[in-house]
């Protein structure tokens, strides 16, 4: 067992893994997008982009970040929560396409040509369903009002059953440079029972093929909790994928939610692994990368030593965003495509999640904005709280009491004192003027950081989230 291994083993004792096996959230935002308001409109959303446009935004203009939501796939993976589309004509991609089109020149009405833009990720459902040739005019499309930095992060998130190394060199060629491929799991049993059968040597020929053709970071996706996984099997995809050597990991915990999302119905519950059998598979996968050289950043991402993620985990400098986590600083985030979710200034938008709706507000010529936040001073306060805990792990007082003037010991006396037993337990170090994560902390920061969480202390129905562990 590898010095790595055995770290990581030491940190993770049963008895807190089975404590924190509880529902929260991934603060991707906070507050989460489940406090999202309906009073929240479209010109709510176009007040807030032309305050960008006219450097009208409190503390100053942020750098910008656009995501694009294609939201088609061929076939229903049977875990999937995300907003998708099933269907095999594919030329609803043309249509989608038009809209998308016209909602970028929405923005363009507003913010003007040549917005500098330093990170761009399109994701799904699979963006490529669409075409080669769809996919390069709606490249083209966005590079009429968006400028991409030239150490703009563009990536790409790819189905590896629908790519092959032709398709990889032509997203290569229209700007992509990042890509991710969605694997789950690597045993032919378990992506039966969740119907996404692709194998082992599909997924090392893209992964070849993609670092040949110049990518300049691959990730791969996991998914720990799913039916007929057991400990010994998900240990043996950890070490597949160690072997592959992707530049980062995104390892998730499923979460099993058949009332809300409707392919999970297709799941018999029975094949699901019991609570221990994943507190397993996530020790050992804590453990398996990195005793294979990958550094633990945070919550659900891994990354080699010398990725810029793990750099900037090493020097404080990691942000958060709707993605996860990130090298980008605080950026304001425009948001495209059908259930899309944005950010602009202090608030949050989410586009209509339906394809009708979405159409129809932006054939109109109005933004197809449904719901959205706009976040108060104690929104404010809180978000910077929970981004520095999640983020840097560790809160300094005097920063947050100079940006928003309060004294944190007053303001927070009841989040102080519940973070008491998270010391005991020795997550937390609570020092005279500041919060310091501590290593073993690190692995359970989203029950740290739900202390701080406003809404959570009102509301304990927490199904919602999937499971901290």
């Amino acid at each position: 067992m590898s010095q790595a291994t055995k770290a990581a083993d030491s940190l993770l004792p049963v008895d807190l893994l089975q404590r924190f096996d509880v529902p929260g959230p991934r603060y991707t935002s906070y507050p989460t997008a489940d406090r999202f308001v309906e009073a929240f409109t479209g010109e709510d959303y176009r007040r807030a982009l032309q305050q960008r446009a006219d450097g009208a935004q409190v503390g100053g203009k942020k750098p910008l970040s656009v995501y694009v939501h294609i939201p088609f796939c061929e076939s229903v993976c049977y875990y999937c929560a995300c907003n998708k589309i099933i269907t095999k004509h594919h030329e609803r991609g043309a249509e989608y396409l038009e809209v998308l089109e016209a909602e970028i020149a929405l923005h363009q009405q507003v913010l003007g040509e040549s917005v500098n833009v330093s990170q761009m990720h399109f994701g799904g459902g699979s963006p490529t369903f669409l075409s080669d040739a769809e996919l390069a005019r709606l490249m083209a499309a966005l590079q009429r009002t968006f400028k991409l930095a030239p150490d703009a992060e563009v990536s790409i998130e790819v189905d590896p059953r629908t790519a092959d190394r032709s398709r990889l060199a032509h997203l290569r060629a229209i700007g992509f440079n990042r890509i991710s491929f969605g694997v789950q799991d690597f045993d032919p049993d378990v992506q039966k029972a969740v119907h996404r059968v692709q194998s082992l040597e599909m997924v090392t020929e893209l992964m070849r093929a993609a670092r040949e053709l110049g990518f300049e970071s691959i990730n791969a996706d996991l998914i720990y909790g799913l039916p007929k996984q057991t400990p010994e099997s998900f240990t043996r995809t950890i070490r597949q994928m160690s072997e592959l050597r992707p530049d980062r990991i995104a390892l998730y915990s499923y979460a099993h939610l058949p009332a809300r999302f409707k392919p999970q119905r297709r799941i018999d519950a029975s094949q699901l692994p019991p609570p221990q059998h994943r507190i397993d598979m996530l020790s050992s996968a804590i453990a398996g990368f990195m005793g294979h050289g990958y550094s633990y950043i945070g919550m659900d991402h891994f990354a080699l030593h010398d990725d810029a993620l793990a750099q900037a985990k090493r020097q404080g400098r990691l942000h958060r965003n709707f993605q996860g986590y990130s090298t980008q600083p605080d950026c304001d985030l425009v948001a495209l495509g059908v259930s899309s979710i944005g950010r602009m200034g202090a608030t949050y938008s989410q586009n209509a999640k339906t394809i009708p709706e979405y159409y129809d507000a932006i054939r109109q010529g109005q933004f197809a904005i449904v719901r959205g936040l706009a976040l108060t001073r104690d929104d404010l306060l809180r978000r910077a709280v929970i981004m520095a805990l999640m983020c840097q792990g560790r809160l300094e007082f005097e920063s947050v009491e100079l940006a928003h003037l309060v004294k944190v010991p007053e303001y927070f006396r009841q989040e102080l004192e519940a973070l008491r037993p998270y010391e005991e337990m020795g997550l937390v170090t609570m020092e005279p003027g500041a919060i310091q994560v501590t290593a073993r902390g690190w692995f359970f920061v989203r029950a740290i950081a739900m202390s701080f969480d406003k809404y959570l202390q009102a509301d304990r129905t927490r199904e919602r989230f999937s499971r901290i562990i």
